[in-house]
């Protein structure tokens, strides 16, 4: 029976969950969930000057809202600090690690005397096979005896073989002179604790695997399997910053993206199954292997983004979307919607979701049916209402109450009403638009007046003529 797969997130809580770790989060998320495995979530926080609880709670938001559930309780790798240091402590006891007297002055030394002969700069300790006898009452830090000769191969899913000549590696510290453990310590011990098969990140700690390669191998533990993906770029082929806009998972959250085509984008960005763009969460998870991630740096396209969050949310059933769109108001300290609002927004969805890419854009078009009167015409819906005489939309009125409200029945009727004044349905369209929404861009004429029934209609026409 084969081992179950244990995969893990492990983000430093010192800002915002970055868009590249929120892909991270999600390719290990896809490979556990995609194989019935465990998920597990650790906060790195062992850099307290840096690490915060606002920018946990951010992390834990992030996660959140992508829909990335994870098992367990979250580990914090600051309290367990003993039992990092319990390891190092034993690889000292059992001589595979050592005291080291060397201060930072005679080390700078070193390397400046190394540089100076044109030698490696890789600090090599006097005191690795030195007599205990011979240990000064000073503070020391605790090494690794790296290996000297050889080779040390990191077997990748996605990078290959990657072979580091053993001469460069230097005899890691584990324990500062404060007796508190490193991060390199720190990473191998909660991944082994945790029971973690497979160490999914990005290619800037594929050479951090030889050095914690040691540990393991030190402490006679398996080691994971290791896939380090390829890192996300800007447009411009330039790693990911600032300069190219958002970075924050809530920043996507903020401007409207739905969590599902999010989750679609960034699985897609550096990973590939075929020609398939659209995929939903199920696909996701079986497709999903190591086998489709490339070598290259993926570039984020925030039209490709749009496009498919624009295809989820013409996917999403009208009461999930209802619920995202509370939850996206509640995120971005919008208005709540009242009870009415949110049922008339369910009722408008079917005319609605075509072609709208964020939450806004949908909102935008909903406002006819979010709205209450009196309606406030904007500029253009004004203009279109004095293009017309009050007397057409007074005569509509009438007309309109003694018609079938089924939408096929509405649009005979219009129709021969406008042909009646002499006139084409597009020249009534552009009033009756500012008259139901106060707007001059809306859905059809027809789907609003069905999702705002007889009454509210007619008292909106009845409004607009005055």
């Amino acid at each position: 029976m084969s081992q179950p797969v244990v995969t893990r997130f492990a983000p430093s809580p010192t800002g915002f969950l970055h868009i590249g770790g929120a892909r991270t989060a999600l390719f290990n998320w896809l490979y556990a969930r995609g194989r019935g495995g465990k998920f597990l979530l650790r906060i790195e926080d062992t850099d307290r000057e840096r690490s915060t609880p606002e920018a946990t709670a951010a992390i834990l938001q992030g996660m959140d809202w992508l829909g990335l559930d994870y098992d367990g309780d979250v580990i914090s790798q600051f309290e367990r600090a003993g039992r990092h240091a319990e390891v190092a402590l034993k690889l000292l006891a059992e001589g595979k690690a050592y005291k080291c007297f060397a201060t930072q002055d005679e080390i700078a030394a070193f390397r400046e005397q190394s540089k100076a002969e044109g030698k490696s700069t890789l600090y090599r300790s006097p005191w690795r096979d030195s007599d205990p006898d011979t240990h000064p009452d000073a503070p020391f830090v605790v090494r690794i005896k790296a290996p000297k000769e050889g080779e040390t191969v990191i077997q990748d899913e996605v990078q290959g073989n990657v072979t580091i000549k053993n001469q460069q590696l230097d005899d890691m510290i584990l324990l500062r002179s404060d007796g508190t453990p490193v991060y390199m310590l720190a990473v191998v011990v909660d991944d082994h604790d945790m029971g973690v098969t497979h160490v999914i990140r990005g290619d800037d700690h594929l050479n951090n695997a030889a050095r914690q390669m040691m540990i393991y191998t030190a402490m006679g533990w398996p080691l994971p399997v290791y896939a380090h993906i390829p890192l996300i770029h800007g447009a411009d082929g330039k790693k990911l910053s600032k300069r190219h806009g958002a970075l924050g998972a809530q920043e996507y959250q903020a401007m409207g993206y739905p969590a599902a085509g999010m989750r679609n984008y960034l699985a897609r960005l550096g990973w590939s199954h075929g020609d398939d763009e659209f995929f939903t969460d199920a696909q996701a998870k079986d497709w999903f292997n190591f086998d489709g991630i490339g070598k290259s740096p993926a570039r984020f396209d925030t039209k490709k983004l749009e496009n498919l969050c624009g295809q989820h949310i013409a996917e999403i059933e009208d009461a999930a979307l209802r619920h995202e769109i509370v939850a996206y108001l509640d995120a971005t300290k919008e208005p709540a919607l009242t009870e009415a609002q949110s049922e008339n927004l369910e009722k408008a969805m079917f005319c609605l979701k075509d072609r709208a890419k964020t939450f806004p854009e949908l909102l935008e078009k909903a406002q006819f049916a979010l709205a209450s009167r009196p309606i406030e015409p904007d500029a253009k819906a004004q203009k279109a209402l004095r293009n017309v005489s009050d007397g057409i939309l007074g005569e509509l009125t009438p007309h309109l109450q003694s018609a079938s409200w089924s939408r096929d029945e509405l649009e005979a009727s219009l129709n021969a009403f406008a042909e009646a004044h002499d006139t084409k349905f597009g020249k009534l369209a552009a009033p009756l638009r500012a008259a139901l929404a106060g707007r001059a861009v809306t859905p059809s004429v027809f789907d609003m007046m069905m999702v705002l029934g007889r009454d509210e209609t007619l008292a909106r026409i009845q409004d607009a003529a005055g």
